[in-house]
């Protein structure tokens, strides 16, 4: 089973298959926006990614623990006092560290320092039946001693350009002479800040100093590393040769090792670094088409179409008694339907990088192809007919009903005749006209709200299927890289 640890606060449990995950989300996300990720930053992630993976490969077991510093700071010295054995180059012998040396407690982590690029001659494993149950407590450590970080060998610096970033504990080793040298501060501490936690400043080589002048010395590195941005990192005066708080180190790796998943940290760690360095190029919030914006870019259309005067046509022209032509939709002009597109452009893109926002420009319908698919959804829905029988024929009958009556009743008044009919036949005809008239401008209401409903449905499509769709295709990628760049 793999090691886990919980990070701080609330946040999830890490594991192996959890960082696995992680970096095939990363490198998923990357894949997918080439476009919108620069080359300039994406082929330096996929690289570091590329390593992240090989260290999650060799498993998360092992806590790496380098000794850095500068030539004649007496790191070889210090490997050699922590590991009881004579292993590393010292001073007298070598004036500096050409090639790194490592010490395994536990088993020999061969893959592993093979990939830390650990020459086979350069390696030992700390085991001895003398002391064994003492050592039980580093199981697990492998300690390094890397080249000199001030080497003039380009070969030396490489080793440690490329072993900081892998090591799980940075361990620093100044003397009295050179712990402000600017290669150290500037080259390396200032841009450690996220990895104080993992860091330790040995102030190498006290017994040197006459009395009182540890404290000056110590005071002097902690203001230092204070200007550095390294408030939080620990330092601690040692000698290795009296011995000088050998024992305080011995205890912080035994406790840096009894950590479940030192190295899962360290790759989390060496990720949210990638994933900061690739943080500009996506939005800081979530960024998704609007039902709101799209349903106001429908409205538009429709306004621009015309078709919202053929509906006031149709809701004017069928209401009356003798029907006026109806308005007849005219093809919106390319300007207007640009203008349109560009709207909504403008409220969906709103926070996207300058780069997505052109891709989802470049994904969605030019506003040529919207104004053709505009134009020929308006003309497809059909008008209704100016005129409906059974309401034109109670109109009709009732009005002469009406007229008949007043006929009948002026006959009636002449004739000494009865008007009980003629009032029967008023009354209905009067009925008739009202119920036609009202009938009329339902129907009018009713013809015009379904010509309106279809108009709106087709335009609805054409925004989802022009505008909509192809935004949401390029949106969903931009939030895979943002959900990859922010999710831990």
């Amino acid at each position: 089973m793999s090691p886990i640890i919980r990070t701080k606060g609330t946040g999830p449990v890490l594991d192996a298959a959890h960082l696995d995950e992680r970096l095939e989300r990363m490198r998923h996300a990357l894949r997918s926006c080439p476009a919108e990720v620069p080359a300039g930053l994406s082929i330096p992630a996929h690289e570091r990614l590329d390593e992240v993976a090989e260290r999650l490969a060799l498993g998360v077991d092992h806590t790496v623990v380098a000794l850095f510093g500068g030539t004649g700071s007496g790191k070889s010295s210090l490997f050699n006092a922590l590991t009881q054995l004579q292993f590393a180059d010292v001073g007298a012998r070598r004036p500096t560290t050409s090639r790194a040396a490592a010490c395994s407690w536990g088993d020999d982590a061969r893959a592993l320092l093979d990939f830390l690029g650990v020459s086979e001659d350069r390696r030992i494993r700390r085991e001895s039946l003398l002391d064994a149950s003492e050592q039980d407590d580093l199981a697990g450590l492998v300690l390094l001693d890397v080249p000199d970080y001030d080497s003039v060998t380009t070969e030396h610096a490489l080793q440690v350009d490329r072993l900081v970033p892998l090591a799980d504990v940075l361990v620093w080793v100044v003397d009295p002479q050179k712990y402000a040298d600017a290669a150290l501060h500037e080259g390396y501490l200032r841009g450690l800040g996220a990895r104080q936690e993992d860091m330790l400043v040995l102030v190498n080589q006290v017994d040197t100093l006459p009395s009182g002048g540890a404290d000056r010395l110590l005071a002097d590195v902690r203001a230092l590393l204070d200007a550095d941005g390294l408030q939080d990192v620990r330092v601690l005066p040692v000698s290795a040769v009296r011995g000088d708080n050998l024992r305080a180190v011995r205890d912080i790796l035994c406790e840096r090792v009894a950590r479940e998943s030192n190295a899962a940290r360290t790759a989390s760690a060496r990720m949210d670094d990638i994933a900061r360095t690739l943080r500009g190029t996506a939005a800081t919030r979530t960024v998704s088409t609007n039902p709101d914006v799209a349903a106001a870019a429908t409205t538009s259309l429709v306004r621009v179409s015309g078709a919202q005067a053929v509906e006031d046509s149709v809701r004017d022209g069928l209401s009356r008694a003798l029907p006026r032509a109806l308005t007849r939709p005219e093809p919106p002009s390319r300007s207007s339907v640009a203008a349109v597109r560009s709207t909504w452009l403008r409220r969906t893109t709103d926070g996207l990088p300058e780069v997505w926002l052109r891709s989802v420009e470049q994904a969605v319908a030019v506003p040529e192809a919207l104004a053709a698919q505009t134009a020929e959804a308006v003309g497809s829905v059909p008008l209704p007919s100016n005129r409906a029988p059974v309401i034109e024929l109670a109109w009709w009958g009732g009005l002469l009903a009406v007229l008949a009556s007043l006929a009948w009743a002026a006959l009636a008044l002449t004739g000494g005749g009865g008007l009980v009919g003629p009032i029967v036949l008023l009354v209905l005809g009067l009925v008739l006209a009202v119920w036609a008239a009202s009938a009329r401008r339902a129907r009018a209401k009713r013809e015009a709200q379904h010509y309106a409903d279809q108009i709106r449905a087709r335009l609805s499509s054409i925004v989802t299927r022009g505008l909509t769709e192809p935004a949401d295709e390029v949106l969903a990628r931009h939030a895979m890289l943002r959900t990859a760049l922010t999710q831990h």
